[in-house]
């Protein structure tokens, strides 16, 4: 599949392997934010998978689409947190090792879930551009397979099963708001909601600072952006600069991109605790986010918005609850 145009039937292939160790997660309307908006919004809940965030998926099409003799040397990947967790916990359920490559700047309960999901963590670099230099090294040294967070056709097709199963509740959904980093999963998402209800349109939402796809669309070219400091510390990162995939699908597929700043996260991330009773991580709350600051545009009145994550720590979510 590395070689040709990704298709609405990769994501229904991807099923068969994603289901093997992520689950289908529920859509959950909120009762509270619909009435606040006089719409219906629903939340995809992401967060229920066993790492805590929707990157089981794809890390389980990937792995699951290599060869016995490819598994048996291990996986290593690099990752800003919840993709390296999936890929520790997909070796793991597959009777392998795996080595996750971080970027100083990963926040240390990150460090600890991917531990805890059987990675070994290894530290290197300021970016997940520097960390990928570390995983391309030990793939040639110990014959390990890259997991690529984003730009890879399995990645994608697997993030894509979140939008069939967002299709198959509500059909005639007119929006779905996705937390936009690198661009694997709204790229999946996009595909597979285009290829089945066109009218559909689907908004990127990314943190107003260091926002690589943003810039990188913006600038017509692929970009590297600083990584500075965010509530939605698992959308940073750049998008790399051989781009293969998602750069070209984002600016295919996605209708618009909203930025939203580190207040209005905070006060996303509050109003998901106190009204849904959610505890999510700042970078699934950007949705909920650019809807109560009104960013989102001719949304129509069935939105869907997925929540990607809950693995924020327990020292950030009750700063974020104390700003109130």
């Amino acid at each position: 599949m590395n070689s040709k145009k990704l298709e609405l039937k990769d994501i229904y292939l991807a099923k068969n392997n994603v289901y093997k160790i992520a689950r289908k997660t529920p859509l959950f309307k909120s009762i509270d934010l619909s009435k606040k908006l006089s719409k219906e919004i629903y939340y995809k809940l992401e967060f229920l998978q066993d790492t805590g965030s929707f990157k089981l998926r794809g890390a389980s099409n990937f792995a699951l689409n290599l060869s016995e003799n490819k598994l048996k040397n291990g996986l290593v990947t690099y990752s800003t947190g919840n993709h390296g967790r999936a890929v520790s916990h997909v070796a793991k359920e597959l009777g392998i090792d795996a080595k996750v490559c971080l970027s100083k700047n990963v926040p240390e309960n990150k460090k600890e879930g991917i531990r805890k999901s059987g990675g070994d963590v290894i530290v290197y670099g300021n970016s997940q551009d520097e960390a990928k230099i570390k995983a391309d090294e030990l793939r040639s040294k110990e014959g390990r397979s890259v997991v690529p967070p984003f730009d890879d056709p399995y990645i994608i097709a697997g993030q894509g099963t979140i939008g069939t199963e967002i299709l198959n509740k509500i059909p005639d959904i007119d929006s779905i708001l996705v937390p936009l980093s690198g661009g694997g999963l709204i790229s999946g998402i996009a595909l597979a909601v285009k290829s089945i209800n066109p009218a559909c349109k689907v908004y990127g939402v990314s943190m107003d600072r260091g926002a690589a796809m943003y810039e990188s669309i913006k600038a017509d070219k692929e970009v590297e952006v600083d990584e500075v400091d965010t509530l939605a510390d698992s959308l940073q990162g750049g998008i790399l600069l051989d781009n293969k995939y998602t750069f070209k699908m984002v600016k295919k597929y996605v209708d618009e991109i909203v930025l939203v700043t580190e207040d209005e996260i905070s006060a996303a991330v509050r109003h998901i605790f106190y009204k849904d009773h959610f505890v999510v991580e700042g970078a699934a709350a950007v949705g909920t986010a650019a809807l109560l600051s009104d960013k989102i545009n001719n949304s129509g009145e069935k939105i869907a918005v997925v929540l990607t994550g809950k693995n924020i720590s327990n020292e950030d979510f009750m700063s974020v609850l104390s700003q109130h």
